[in-house]
């Protein structure tokens, strides 16, 4: 159904789980996808949940079969909760008792919180987003924001600014153009905030640009190893803009150097991920997470 794998080493688990109280009343928590090997998430959350000394450990679990696994989460005690990665976040929604509202807005899970046997599901990625804008002061009301992509992290903020900000506007340029047109079409249904959208292009970029006050950039161009792509020309970029980019790894990517060299705000990706994982946290263990200590290890990384 699903194996145990971890990006820590064997070693570094062992001397992480000999400083842990490990025993009966131990809530598990963990990450399913697959891959999960590159997980940045075991280190994160359980540095967090010994800095608050609770009773609780964080796994990373390579998951093929989402139906059986969820299953099995039912089926045994002492689970308290799970991220939901790549490829699992769509199916793994299908199988929960209830759906946070933006989530299903969204049209997927990240995060899986089980209490007395019922399962509900949410997105943080959305809220990890809005908390990134807010944490770096953007503004929002009444603003512009463009959007660039139309998969899952581009649906998880479209939506999140459209039911929780007061923005003017959102500008959608999408690469595939069915995954854009889905995108726009739940966004006019589900919202009442105005769409503009396009295919992306150097020829549609550009105006957009001009008309937009934040720009959040949702697509793979410029992860590690290939660092040195962008789709957004840096002699199109302004200074009036916030750049956020979804892409951590690594933390300060090739749209983002140039737009801090021509006066942009900037927002790294790493500021989204950590905020999306506090948010876990919380639900988890409804306590307040340790974002300072979960930003230290997560900057570690890198």
């Amino acid at each position: 159904m699903f194996s145990q794998q971890s990006s820590q080493s064997s070693g570094d688990l062992e001397r992480e789980f000999a400083s842990m109280d490990i025993n009966t009343q131990t809530q598990l928590c963990g990450v399913l996808g697959n891959p999960v090997e590159h997980s940045l998430s075991p280190a994160i959350h359980n540095a967090a949940f010994q800095h608050l000394g609770l009773n609780y450990v964080y796994l990373a679990f390579r998951v093929e079969q989402v139906k059986e696994a969820i299953q099995g989460i039912r089926a045994l005690g002492n689970l308290r909760g799970f991220s939901v990665t790549i490829p699992h976040k769509v199916s793994a929604m299908t199988h929960m008792d209830n759906i946070d509202d933006t989530a299903k807005h969204i049209g997927a899970i990240n995060t899986i919180v089980k209490t007395d046997g019922t399962l509900t599901g949410y997105n943080t990625d959305a809220s990890g987003a809005l908390q990134a804008l807010r944490q770096a002061k953007t503004a929002l009301d009444d603003q512009r924001v463009l959007i660039l992509g139309s998969g899952g992290a581009a649906r998880a903020i479209a939506f999140g600014l459209a039911l929780h900000e007061r923005i003017a506007g959102l500008t959608i340029l999408g690469i595939v153009n069915d995954e854009r047109a889905n995108l726009v079409t739940d966004l006019r249904k589900g919202t009442t905030v105005a769409i503009e959208e396009a295919h992306l292009s150097e020829k549609t970029i550009g105006p957009a640009i001009e008309q937009a006050q934040v720009l959040i950039h949702c697509t793979p161009l410029g992860m590690h190893p290939k660092v040195d792509h962008t789709c957004v020309p840096q002699d199109l970029l302004k200074g009036h803009l916030t750049v956020m980019d979804v892409v951590y790894n690594p933390r300060e990517t090739r749209l983002l150097r140039e737009a801090r060299e021509v006066g942009c705000a900037t927002i790294p990706g790493l500021e989204m991920f950590l905020h999306q994982a506090v948010t876990q946290f919380e639900l988890w263990t409804g306590q307040s997470a340790p974002t300072d200590v979960m930003r230290e290890i997560l900057e570690a990384q890198f």
